[in-house]
């Protein structure tokens, strides 16, 4: 995308690009919720959901929260922040029951705030139900237009979701015999529902998982002795020591009760169109998650092998960029026969929060989160690998960390193609003015970035590496080409209010501007409106509601 007629800018970087983003995390894609369900009577539910949202806290890291029946009571705690700030020795003894859903949230619709953090909750007569939403609807501003909800009294897709099962529960407020009143409220919502959304959702008696017709997110179903579980990842399923099953098809929804799961087509077949998203192999995924029946640590080593071969170069070491990088970097230097090595130590313990206020404090943050190891830099030719570039900010500090240690020469080399377009579908890379490869040309980006050369991995070869050609995957952030129409004004803050958004956003936010980059979308507090305490939500069964403060 390098001349002008096709969304770039003649002169880039004297026509406003920002290059320079507040977070020391803007060359990354942001993560993508994870979900978690657990139905295991006589076991500690409570304490199963801790660890499995543990082994998904890579895909959030906002707020965490789960909900636990005991067949009476259904109760939900949540807070902002990481899984341990949510939860502690107390709050989980006191989670009894025999099933669980859990969430790890970042947010790609409704700002980072207490009242969007998830399980989402609804009380209707002689029901109750709990969902956590992995993935992003494209038509939640005409599905909350349905509902005639009042604007900003509902907040985010989640929402939404939540509150169309809670209507169609409503319309039977007696108490099915069958107690399948959940499953029935489902069927009728999920196909009126657009976009991605991997979703588990429990009542009383059940927990539910369904993934969109496009199965654009991940979603799981593991075994152990004792029950059934359900999670955005297999590793969740190590963690608790269930074994994989399989993963559910797009389309499907699986039902867990007394009698084990039971698999319900919830959508015709012509809706049918496998596209998991790309980026999953690439970044968001944990490298000891299985995907399309595939390691995802085995893929990234091959898209290192599969660069190799399209862009060799000489060089004395080949390092990774810690941690997504490493694997692809093992794999080039495995197939070109270059020593791997170390070339930088990351700082694990910075808080994905941290916010710099101008461009010096930008650059030292970067050196809080990595720092060179010099001896293995000084006076080498240096291969570096990473998984992808989005904005360069943090890319352009490393290397000129690299070079003031003593490289010789830095050639980048990258295991994905030129990140081009934001993502609609449960990934959060701002608007395409802010993305470096919509707005530069390949030896302008090298240019920008100080470095020797520059290659990225084609789309062709990546899709080989992943060992699943002909699976179908969506590629909508590297083409443009996107699988479901997104209508003009979704925006993250598409349902708030301009007190609801912290800081309130432009009420003109909307899908041509991030396709433009003409404006940014508000970037959430970090601190939120969060209230001095977590807050559960009793059920108690017969329609009571009650509220219990714990902490503070």
């Amino acid at each position: 995308m390098s001349e002008p007629a096709d969304g770039g800018c003649p002169d880039r970087r004297e026509a406003g690009v920002d290059l320079g983003a507040p977070s020391l995390d803007d060359d990354t894609p942001k993560e993508a919720c994870g979900v978690f369900g657990v139905f295991a009577p006589g076991q500690p539910v409570s304490h199963l959901t801790y660890l499995g949202l543990y082994a998904l806290q890579h895909r959030g890291q906002e707020s965490a929260g789960m909900a636990v029946s005991d067949g009476q009571t259904v109760t939900v705690v949540k807070d902002m922040g990481l899984v341990s700030n949510a939860f502690d020795d107390r709050t989980l003894a006191a989670l009894t029951g025999h099933l669980a859903i859990g969430h790890t949230r970042y947010s790609t619709t409704g700002s980072s705030t207490w009242r969007n953090a998830q399980p989402v909750y609804r009380d209707v007569a002689a029901h109750t139900v709990a969902l956590a939403h992995n993935g992003n609807l494209v038509n939640t501003e005409a599905l909350a237009d349905e509902l005639g909800m009042l604007p900003g009294t509902i907040t985010s897709d989640s929402d939404v979701m939540t509150e169309l099962i809670a209507a169609e529960l409503g319309k039977h407020p007696e108490t099915s015999e069958d107690r399948r009143a959940l499953e029935r409220a489902m069927m009728a919502v999920l196909p009126r529902l657009e976009g991605a959304f991997s979703v588990v959702a429990m009542d009383e008696n059940h927990v539910v998982g369904v993934r969109d017709p496009n199965g654009f997110r991940p979603l799981c179903l593991g075994k152990f002795d004792h029950g059934w579980v359900l999670a955005s990842e297999s590793p969740a399923l190590d963690v608790v020591g269930a074994h994989f099953v399989r993963e559910l098809d797009p389309g499907e929804m699986v039902v867990i009760d007394v009698d084990g799961p039971r698999s319900v087509r919830a959508h015709d077949a012509e809706r049918i169109d496998p596209k998991l998203c790309l980026f999953e192999f690439v970044y968001f995924a944990r490298p000891d998650t299985r995907l399309y029946g595939q390691s995802v640590h085995q893929a990234r080593v091959r898209m290192g092998e599969q660069l190799a071969e399209q862009a060799p170069v000489d060089a004395d070491l080949v390092m990774g960029v810690p941690e997504s990088g490493i694997p692809a970097a093992e794999g080039f230097a495995r197939r070109t026969g270059i020593p791997y090595g170390q070339g930088l130590v990351k700082n694990r313990y910075i808080g994905r929060t941290f916010i710099a206020p101008n461009q010096e404090m930008r650059a030292l943050g970067v050196r809080m989160k990595l720092n060179p190891l010099r001896d293995n830099i000084t006076g080498r030719r240096l291969v570096v690998v990473d998984d992808s570039i989005v904005r360069g900010t943090t890319t352009r500090a490393m290397v000129s960390m690299l070079r003031e240690a003593g490289a010789l020469e830095v050639h980048m080399r990258i295991s994905s193609p030129p990140y081009k377009w934001p993502c609609f579908y449960g990934m959060d890379t701002g608007a395409r003015g802010e993305l470096l490869a919509a707005n530069m040309a390949l030896e302008e980006i090298q240019e920008y970035l100080n470095v020797d050369s520059l290659a990225y991995l084609t789309l062709d070869r990546l899709l080989t590496a992943t060992g699943a050609v002909g699976a179908g995957f969506c590629d909508a952030c590297l083409t443009g080409h996107y699988p479901v129409a997104v209508p003009v004004s979704l925006s993250k803050d598409v349902l708030e209010q301009p007190s609801d958004a912290v800081p309130s956003a432009p009420a003109s936010s909307r899908f041509a501007t991030l396709l433009d980059g003409e404006e940014r979308l508000p970037v959430d507090d970090a601190l939120g409106r969060v209230p001095s305490a977590p807050v559960t939500v009793v059920h108690d069964g017969a329609g009571g509601l009650g509220v219990d403060h714990f902490g503070g």
